[in-house]
C-alpha cells in the first residue's frame, strides 16, 4: 500500500485554514459555527455525530413525511408565508431542477440570462426550451440589476405557450429585481413565477431588507438556508404557495432527484435555523446591519474604491445592505487580484470576486473584527498597489442565438475544435466565469465572434471558469452536425 494513503489532504487543508487568524466575510452565514443554531452548538462532537442517523422508527422519511420532518416543514412554511415547504439536502440546485421538471417539462420557460448554472441543469433534465430575457446593467459597475417587468411581459406575449417564468432574486451581488412586477406579468398570463432565491433566506426577518419572494407573490421560491440563514452547507428549502403549481408534482420530482439517503444532520440544521430565525432573526440582523453600514461608510472614503448603493439601481430593484459590492477598477486591479491579496497578505476572505469587483457578506455570524480587517486591508491595498489607469470592463456577450434545446445539444455527438475555429458552430457545453456564473455560451447556442472574443479575453486574464471540458479554453466542445 502506498504511504500516501496515510494522508487526508482535504481534512488537513481544512484544519490548516482554521488554524489561521482569519477575517471571514463569506458564506455559510453561521461563520464557522459562531452563529450556528443553539441546538447544534450545545452538542459536543460525539453527540453531534450521534445525530447522523437514518430512517428509523419515529424519525420519519423525507420522501414521505408524516412525523417530525412533516411538522418541521410545516413550521418552515408558516414562517415564510408558504402553503407548503420542502427540505432540500441536495442544495438549492435540486429545488430548481425539481421545479423545472414538475412545472415546465419540455415546454418553454422564460429565463433571465444571468441565471445560475443550476438552471441549465434543470433545462437539460426537463428538456425545456429557454426563452432568455436580458437583465439591465448599471453603467458604472457593469453589473446586472434585474430584468425589467416589461421584458417579461414581452417574452410572454411573444411566447404564449411558455409554461412558467423563472427569476433570480437576489442575484450574487445582492440586487433584488422587481418581484411584484414579475408576479403581475406572469399571473396576467396565468403562468407561475418561480424564484431562485438562493441568497435570500434572511430577507423576511428585518424591515431594512428587501421583501422576499413569497411576500411579493411568487408561486415558488428556493432558498439556500445555509448561505445566510444559519444552517449547514448544502441544506435549502423550497416554498410553494397558491394553486398554479401542483404540489404533488413537485414532491414527485424531488423524490426522483434527491438522494435516497438524506442527511439528518442537514435536516436538523434546517429545523434549528428556522427556529433561530423565528426567535432571534431580527436581533441577529440588527447586529449584521450595524456592522455592514459601518463597513460601507469606511470603504466608501478609500481612494480608488466605489461601493454599490441603492441609489444606483433602477426603479423596482432593491439592494441587500448586508452584501457589499466593492468596485476596484479605479485601483487598476482586477477583483481577482484584490481577492488574492486579501487572502494571502491579510488573511481576509471575501465571498467572491469578478474582473472588477470583490463582494463581502456581513452575515448573522460576522463580527466587528471581520469588518475591521477588510477595511484596514483595503486601505493598505489602495495606498500600496493603486495603478494610474483603471482596468477595462470585461462582460459576457449581450446577445445569443439559440439553435437547439439545451437537452438536445447536451446529448448530441460532439468533438473538440480550436476556439478560434469554432465560429458558427453549435456549442455542446456551457462556459461561465465562476463566480458569478453567468454563461458566455450554453449548449445549443451558436458560437459567435463575440463569444470567441470574450473567451479569448477570459483565457488571457486567467479567469476561473465552470463547464468547459478544456479548462485552458484553447478548444471548445461543439455539436457534430
Amino acid at each position: 500500500m502506498s504511504e500516501r494513503q496515510g494522508q487526508a489532504p482535504l481534512f488537513e487543508a481544512l484544519c490548516r485554514h482554521n488554524e489561521k487568524n482569519t477575517c471571514n466575510l463569506h458564506i455559510p452565514g453561521h461563520r464557522q459555527g459562531r452563529c450556528i443554531p443553539e441546538g447544534l452548538m450545545s452538542l459536543d462532537n460525539k453527540a453531534l455525530f450521534s445525530l447522523d442517523l437514518t430512517e428509523l422508527s419515529g424519525l420519519d422519511d423525507l420522501h414521505s413525511p408524516s412525523g417530525p420532518i412533516r411538522l418541521a416543514q410545516e413550521l418552515a412554511a408558516g414562517l415564510y408565508g408558504a402553503d407548503r415547504s420542502f427540505f432540500l439536502v441536495n442544495g438549492t440546485s435540486a429545488g430548481i431542477h425539481a421545479l423545472l421538471v414538475a412545472t415546465v417539462g419540455e415546454k418553454q420557460v422564460v429565463v433571465p440570462r444571468n441565471a445560475h448554472r443550476s438552471v441549465l441543469g434543470g433545462l437539460v433534465l426537463a428538456g425545456a426550451d429557454p426563452v432568455y430575457v436580458t437583465p439591465e446593467l448599471m453603467p458604472e459597475f457593469g453589473l446586472d440589476c434585474g430584468v425589467a417587468p416589461a421584458a417579461i411581459r414581452a417574452a410572454l406575449e411573444n411566447n404564449p405557450a411558455a409554461a412558467a417564468v423563472l427569476a433570480v432574486s437576489p442575484n450574487y451581488y445582492g440586487v433584488t429585481g422587481d418581484l411584484q412586477g414579475y408576479a403581475e406579468a406572469a399571473h396576467r398570463a396565468d403562468k407561475p413565477l418561480l424564484v431562485d432565491e438562493a441568497h435570500g433566506a434572511h430577507l423576511r426577518f428585518h424591515p431594512a431588507l428587501p421583501e422576499d419572494a413569497m411576500a411579493c407573490g411568487a408561486d415558488a421560491a428556493v432558498q439556500s438556508t445555509h448561505k445566510l440563514g444559519g444552517s449547514l452547507t448544502q441544506s435549502s428549502v423550497l416554498h410553494l404557495q397558491g394553486q398554479r403549481i401542483e404540489q404533488q408534482g413537485v414532491a414527485a420530482a424531488l423524490r426522483l432527484l434527491q438522494t435516497t439517503s438524506p442527511s439528518y444532520l442537514l435536516m436538523a440544521s434546517l429545523d434549528l435555523a428556522r427556529r433561530q430565525l423565528a426567535l432571534r432573526g431580527k436581533g441577529l440582523l440588527d447586529q449584521a446591519l450595524e456592522l455592514a453600514y459601518g463597513l460601507r461608510q469606511r470603504l466608501s472614503i478609500i481612494d480608488g474604491l466605489s461601493v454599490l448603493s441603492p441609489e444606483r439601481l433602477p426603479e423596482g430593484s432593491s439592494l441587500d445592505p448586508t452584501r457589499l459590492v466593492i468596485s476596484v477598477r479605479r485601483l487598476g486591479l482586477s477583483g481577482y487580484q484584490v481577492q488574492q491579496m486579501l487572502a494571502e497578505r491579510y488573511r481576509v476572505y471575501v465571498e467572491m470576486a469578478d474582473s472588477a469587483h470583490v463582494v463581502a457578506i456581513v452575515s448573522i455570524g460576522a463580527v466587528r473584527a471581520d469588518c475591521e480587517g477588510l477595511a484596514r486591508a483595503m486601505e493598505d491595498i489602495s495606498f500600496r498597489e493603486r495603478k494610474t489607469e483603471p482596468i477595462p470592463f470585461i462582460a459576457p456577450p449581450d446577445s445569443f442565438i439559440v439553435l437547439m434545446k439545451p437537452r438536445e445539444a447536451w446529448f448530441a455527438k460532439f468533438r473538440q475544435v480550436p476556439l478560434d475555429e469554432a465560429r458558427g458552430r453549435i456549442s455542446a457545453e456551457t462556459i461561465a466565469v465562476y463566480p458569478p456564473g453567468i454563461p458566455a455560451v450554453n449548449p445549443g447556442e451558436e458560437i459567435t465572434v463575440d463569444v470567441i472574443n470574450y473567451l479569448t479575453a477570459v483565457r488571457k486574464m486567467g479567469l476561473p471558469c465552470h463547464g468547459p471540458a478544456d479548462p485552458t479554453l484553447k478548444t471548445i466542445s461543439v455539436v457534430v452536425e
